[in-house]
């Protein structure tokens, strides 16, 4: 299947590991140009190096949790490429513990980090997507927005990007600018959460996979990378204000 996307202009946040790195891989591979963006200079290096490097990638320190950092990377994009096609809003964090033991500062720092990057960052390509004619945004979201689970503040914000996603596309589907959130179960990849969890307790995630996952294993960052890919591409060109759940049969939700 050809996505079409030769030559399209993407950018992708939080993209120096983990899925915003495999959903700048398939992009690039189906002959996307990408703006990969990150806060530390060495692993955004190995990132970019790890794509190949070339004219088709640019790597940009940034922390996009700043409105200078967000303006920064847009920028950069703009006078690289002079388009942006894709924006996949991947950065994320939430900390905290119950509603009782997490501060007003842990609050904020989830929205801060996840959110607000999401909202200003898509703010930031929507003139650029109108003026060129469409585009696509996608929120790398978690099944933990779409029902109850996970740590509390990461739930929210989740579902606060699943949320922002329906609105924006259903505001700007007349610019054909689609706007979808794919939401992934658990993944596992060197040096995430879940893997640092199997070297850990090797036999209690075992026990979680069994419990919790039908099809017996973690996912695997590139299964996610896969649908970007394809939501981004002229190929899913009718589906917009969509929540695509990648979890294994994870999540028990009917919709």
């Amino acid at each position: 299947m050809n996505l079409e996307l030769s030559d399209r202009v993407a950018i992708v946040t939080g993209s120096s590991r983990g899925l915003g790195l495999a959903a700048a891989r398939a992009l690039h591979t189906e002959g996307a140009r990408v703006v990969l963006c990150a806060r530390g200079r060495d692993a955004l290096d190995a990132s970019a190096a790890a794509l190949g490097g070339g004219e088709r990638v640019r790597a940009v320190v940034a922390d996009v949790s700043t409105p200078e950092g967000a303006q920064r990377v847009v920028g950069d994009a703009m006078d690289a490429f002079g388009r942006v096609d894709i924006l996949v809003n991947n950065v994320g964090k939430a900390g905290g513990g119950g509603i009782d033991a997490t501060s007003d500062e842990e609050w904020q720092s989830a929205f801060d980090q996840t959110l607000v990057p999401a909202i200003r960052m898509s703010r930031l390509v929507v003139p650029h997507m109108r003026a060129q004619g469409g585009g696509v945004i996608l929120m790398i979201a978690s099944i933990w927005g779409r029902e109850s689970g996970g740590r509390m503040t990461y739930n929210v914000v989740k579902a606060g990007e699943i949320s922002l996603a329906k609105a924006m596309a259903q505001q700007l589907a007349g610019a054909n600018i689609r706007v979808n959130s794919i939401a992934p179960g658990s993944i596992s990849f060197e040096g995430g959460s879940w893997w640092k969890r199997q070297q850990e307790d090797p036999k209690g995630m075992a026990e979680f996979v069994a419990r919790e996952i039908p099809m017996g294993r973690f996912g695997r960052p590139e299964e996610v990378g896969d649908v970007v890919a394809f939501l981004a591409s002229a190929r899913a060109s009718w589906i917009t204000g969509a929540s695509i759940t990648v979890d294994g049969g994870q999540s028990r939700s009917n919709i």
